[in-house]
């Protein structure tokens, strides 16, 4: 039996969390570390990658920030092993796994974008134009 959901009347912002309100990045933790900036920069990227925010809903908002979360932390690893220092490749790993699979899920992926038209495309524009000129 499908159940009847209605949209919940929204919170005053009291009552709401200082990160749903946007005051915050974290719950607990600084947004203004290297680490918050990066993470947050990537998230940035991700979600543009989606096609932006609109486009996403909470769930995939939060799998986006995740990957961010991740691939931050992949990427301090890397610069730990650039400077000769000992990493946890079985650790390193398994983060990089569980990233590969978020991306997967969420269909993150470069699209090649066509922008060149094709040679038919562009005689049939050019003989549309001069119609219309000679109009």
């Amino acid at each position: 039996m499908p159940v009847n959901r209605s949209t919940p009347a929204p919170l005053p912002s009291r009552q709401r969390s200082a990160v749903t309100n946007g005051r915050k990045r974290f719950v607990v933790g600084s947004g203004n570390s290297a680490w918050a900036r990066r993470q947050r920069d990537l998230e940035a990227l991700y979600i543009d990658d989606l096609g932006g925010a609109a486009q996403l809903t909470a769930i995939k908002a939060g799998l986006v920030q995740t990957c961010a979360t991740l691939r931050t932390e992949l990427e301090q690893a890397e610069g730990r092993l650039s400077q000769g220092e000992a990493v946890d490749l079985e650790q390193y790993a398994r983060v990089a796994s569980h990233y590969r699979r978020l991306c997967e899920s969420l269909g993150l992926e470069r699209r090649k974008r066509d922008v060149v038209p094709t040679v038919e495309a562009y005689v049939a524009r050019i003989a549309a134009e001069e119609k219309a000129n000679a109009a």
